[in-house]
């Protein structure tokens, strides 16, 4: 490998920026006008504002006057996952249920007291039990439920049948939401064909800009009663704050590049994942590929081989010159066991092992060549230190 190569396979974590992302920041980071003011140059940005919030609207099959801008996927699960949230003239929800193997966003981040909080328990697999799911909406007819269940995981890639999910809590009078942060650019997401009631976005994920995200509503027919950022009223009301125009503006670029090539790029990134995983299947027999019998991310591989411990793996192939993950970037720097593992049943010692190769719009065929070398090289040392304690 020459000096200063890298190969970039943490995607999953942050797609790099998009060349064509970085000139419109920059060129809306030039408008001098705050998007609230009515002259020229206020109405300048709030021109990009709006371009963006359709740009990010077409991604999810939904009207522009529903797409709610915030920070990042994190505020807008923040912002929706409250006991507040309801379908207009209806009470809102008294009880939240997440699938066990949610994002941190989710399972930390919501508003709902503890007590009236729960998992969904997942299969080996990790999609949720919705036989399970029934039950539980049977079992407390009188209870308002607000279901939250991501559509593509963050670490495995696995895609859950979020449609079907929605037809059964909507049957028993609750909502639902759906974290599609991971799955958005990577798989069709449409709002109305999910049948959810909301679903939330990041900009950074898309090869978009950091800091920036969205909250879709099916309609203008919901409210949110306990907003999180109070103050000026912007986006409509929603949350409060001038507007980041140039990181909104990207997000739209990224959003209609993302969707412009969806099809092509999903069977592209399938292609390199499936071979990347064959070598990895070829390189370690033995190994697990996690999620492997259910519908994946055509851009995520996540694996474990017998005795190799991640933190040690990481290490070796960051030396190597690439970069992969043990699993969500929101934990970098702890490598340690997934509670999404643990929820689907994975064996402690090989969960401790399991690493993230997530591939996007700058991955090639060479970088999955060189994760296949250097993979050879970790596994060969593992095997000789093996042999060698034999």
């Amino acid at each position: 490998m020459a000096m200063g190569q890298r190969t970039y396979l943490d995607h999953n974590a942050t797609s790099p920026l998009r060349p064509e992302v970085a000139e419109q920041v920059v060129r809306a980071l030039q408008l001098p006008g705050n998007a609230s003011s009515v002259h020229a140059e206020g109405r300048a940005a709030r021109a990009e504002i709006e371009a963006a919030r359709a740009a990010v609207a077409r991604l999810a099959g939904a009207r522009t006057k529903n797409v709610v801008f915030t920070s990042g996927g994190t505020e807008a699960a923040n912002l929706v996952l409250t006991p507040s949230f309801r379908r207009l003239g209806q009470a809102g929800a008294t009880r939240l249920l997440m699938g066990a193997a949610e994002h941190p966003c989710i399972l930390n981040g919501h508003r709902f007291p503890t007590e009236n909080a729960g998992t969904i328990p997942v299969d080996g697999n990790g999609i949720v039990d919705l036989a399970w799911l029934e039950a539980s909406l049977k079992g407390a007819p009188d209870e308002r439920v607000l279901v939250s269940v991501q559509l593509a995981n963050n670490e495995t890639g696995v895609l859950q049948p979020v449609s079907e999910i929605a037809r059964l809590v909507h049957e028993h009078g609750g909502l639902v939401h759906t974290d599609a942060v991971q799955a958005a650019g990577r798989v069709p997401v449409d709002v109305a064909s999910l049948g959810v009631d909301a679903l939330t976005l990041s900009a950074h994920k898309l090869g978009g800009p950091k800091g920036a995200g969205a909250l879709v509503l099916a309609s203008d027919q919901y409210e949110i009663g306990e907003r999180l950022i109070r103050g000026g009223g912007q986006e409509k009301n929603y949350r409060a704050g001038t507007e980041n125009v140039a990181a909104d503006a990207g997000f739209g670029a990224a959003a209609d590049l993302a969707l412009a090539g969806l099809e092509r790029e999903a069977a592209r990134l399938r292609e390199l994942r499936d071979e990347a995983q064959a070598h990895v299947r070829r390189i370690a027999p033995d190994a697990l590929v996690v999620g492997a019998g259910a519908e994946r991310l055509p851009n995520t591989l996540a694996f474990a081989i017998p005795g190799l411990k991640a933190e040690t793996a990481l290490i070796a192939f960051d030396l190597a010159g690439i970069a992969l993950s043990s699993g969500s970037a929101c934990s970098s720097g702890k490598v340690k066991r997934s509670h999404v593992l643990d929820a689907m049943g994975v064996e402690p010692a090989l969960a401790e092992g399991v690493l993230r190769v997530s591939l996007g719009w700058s991955t090639t065929k060479e970088d999955v060549i060189r994760f296949a070398e250097a993979c050879e090289t970790v596994v060969a040392t593992l095997y000789k230190r093996k042999a060698s304690a034999a």
